[in-house]
């Protein structure tokens, strides 16, 4: 959520790895929706149900990081396999093209900049507007 951001002092890389794993959990069908307009995150009951524990942390699904890995294990008894397969499929480039799809950068500390970007999700997570 929106809020592990602001809370936490910032979203690090491993922070933001565990929520993207955490969007991709919720299947096809959210992942495309939320990667074409962030905002819609605010609709899945997942996350209104966490907004309304006040539990900040709640898509951060660091266990789906591993998925893969373990299904393979599971297929080859081999634990090193996959990272070994991956690293040879990976472009050496993968990093350049990282940077390049990093987006705007904007202050995700600043409250009403949030407002007007995801007013949906920071609505319930910030609190009305003073």
């Amino acid at each position: 959520m929106i809020t592990s951001a602001r809370s936490g002092g910032g979203c690090s890389d491993d922070s933001f790895v565990d929520f993207r794993a955490g969007v991709i959990s919720l299947g096809r069908e959210w992942c495309e929706r939320v990667v074409a307009e962030p905002d819609s995150l605010a609709e899945h009951p997942v996350v209104a149900e966490a907004v309304q524990a006040h539990r900040d942390e709640a898509l951060f699904y660091e266990d789906m990081n591993y998925a893969a890995g373990g299904a393979f294990e599971r297929l080859t008894g081999d634990s090193d396999a996959f990272y070994e397969a991956w690293s040879a499929y990976t472009p050496a480039d993968e990093h350049v093209h990282a940077e390049a799809d990093m987006g705007e950068d904007f202050g995700f500390d600043d409250a009403e900049e949030m407002r007007r970007r995801l007013p949906h999700l920071t609505g319930p997570c910030l609190g009305p507007n003073t």
